[in-house]
């Protein structure tokens, strides 16, 4: 394994002892950060427990200059690939690389930048923090909070932000990827660009909800606001909904945003954590709601996911279409969240039966014809992500084309496969 790095690196077969190989490899780089080339399990399985591949190296940077280093080395090779790993909460092997290299974005979580431009506060975060990180030191430090965040937030920045990061403040302020203005990003072909609406434009939509195919998302520009007060009456008094309904808690506004770290901290005490977690995210059209409602919930999930359901409106209008990201096409959709928390087999069901169920869930919507989508999306084989992205799907392709035109990064998603070079 570690002779097949070197041998990428330098072009040479020559003989060589393991140790002797491994410094090659790194010296060759001259990285900041470090290199595993024999790395543990983390970097072989998420937390969705379905699939384990094997990587040949893992890497923590700890600059965005690491990365370009790592990616540049990548396109000299024939078939190398690179994965970025947030926290690792990907689902269904998004974060792995096969064979391939995986970054350890957590190495690069320092540098917090609270900066006010025109008289508005906005914060700038390396993409391997983590969201519950910009929670305690914006509000913690300067009573200032991002106004988009995630239902659990013990993801990563950068994370999130290839996918969409959508939780109940999306229906008022859109998802996290409407409220940043700036981003670091590290193409595949190992460019080091700083993009905005203004600047690198294309690039900056692409990364926003792009999977991880266009480049790695090394630092976010993030709105802030100021925290939200706790006059709880003034803010119900402008809703509108059956008060005999009312059910209140008062809980300060950071512990009201960790309030799912406690269902991070049972299922841990409870060996839960580290199972299978075969779940599901779906939007769902506002015009098929019910009859998901009747047959999905009242039918196929009658006795329940073993754990949490997560459903809230959405606003299409909060979104923006320039953004990588595939959406119903109704003006209001649903996030539905199968959120599994089963003890692992004897005590729970079997892994399969879950993912099976989970088919079954997507082949009614694909049968009655619903307007929705996969929120995280997997798939197989590159058709089904055609069918996905639909009049997407060109842009989608362009913009690979562009940024990563060796088909080298987020191989897991299995949209691309890496061109072999002659």
């Amino acid at each position: 394994m570690i002779a097949y790095l070197e041998h990428f690196v330098h072009g040479t077969d020559k003989e060589s002892r393991p140790d002797d190989d491994f410094v090659d490899f790194s010296e060759a780089l001259d990285l900041q950060g470090t290199i595993d080339c024999a790395p543990n399990a983390m970097a072989s399985k998420d937390f969705g427990g379905l699939q384990s591949v094997k990587p040949l190296a893992l890497i923590r940077p700890a600059t965005a200059d690491d990365i370009a280093r790592v990616l540049k080395a990548a396109a000299r090779s024939s078939n190398l690939t690179l994965a970025a790993r947030g926290n690792g909460h990907s689902i269904n092997g998004q974060a792995l690389a096969d064979q391939g290299i995986v970054l350890d974005m957590r190495s690069m979580e320092e540098n917090f930048h609270v900066v006010w431009i025109d008289g508005s506060a906005y914060v700038d975060v390396p993409a391997g923090a983590l969201w519950e990180d910009v929670l305690k030191r914006c509000v913690g430090e300067r009573g200032l909070a991002p106004r988009s965040w995630t239902d659990y937030l013990g993801l990563t920045v950068g994370g999130t932000l290839s996918n969409a990061g959508v939780s109940g403040q999306t229906f008022r302020y859109g998802p996290q990827t409407s409220n940043v203005t700036e981003l670091e990003v590290v193409t595949g072909k190992g460019d080091t660009l700083v993009c905005s609406e203004t600047e690198n434009s294309e690039l900056f939509f692409a990364a926003l909800g792009g999977l991880g195919q266009f480049g790695i998302i090394t630092r976010a520009r993030v709105v802030l606001q100021q925290a939200p007060d706790m006059d709880v009456d003034r803010l119900l008094r402008r809703l509108r909904f059956l008060r005999a309904f009312k059910f209140q808690v008062d809980v300060g506004y950071t512990q009201f945003l960790l309030r799912v770290k406690r269902v991070e901290e049972d299922a841990k005490a409870n060996g839960i954590w580290d199972a299978p977690h075969p779940w599901l995210n779906l939007f769902v059209s506002s015009h098929n709601i019910i009859d998901f409602d009747h047959v999905v919930f009242k039918g196929i999930l009658s006795e329940g996911v073993g754990g949490p359901i997560l459903v809230y409106p959405l606003l299409r209008s909060k979104w923006d279409p320039r953004t990588s990201v595939a959406l119903p096409e109704s003006d209001i959709f649903y996030i539905v969240a199968l959120l599994r928390f089963n003890p692992p087999p004897p005590r729970g069901p079997a892994p399969e039966l879950l993912v099976a169920q989970n088919q079954e869930i997507i082949q009614f919507c694909s049968s009655r014809g619903f307007d929705f989508k996969p929120y995280l999306p997997h798939y197989k084989c590159q058709e089904d992500w055609k069918r996905h992205f639909g009049n997407q799907w060109t842009r989608f392709v362009s913009r690979k084309t562009s940024f990563d035109p060796l088909f080298i990064l987020a191989p897991g998603q299995k949209i691309f496969s890496r061109n072999l070079q002659p």
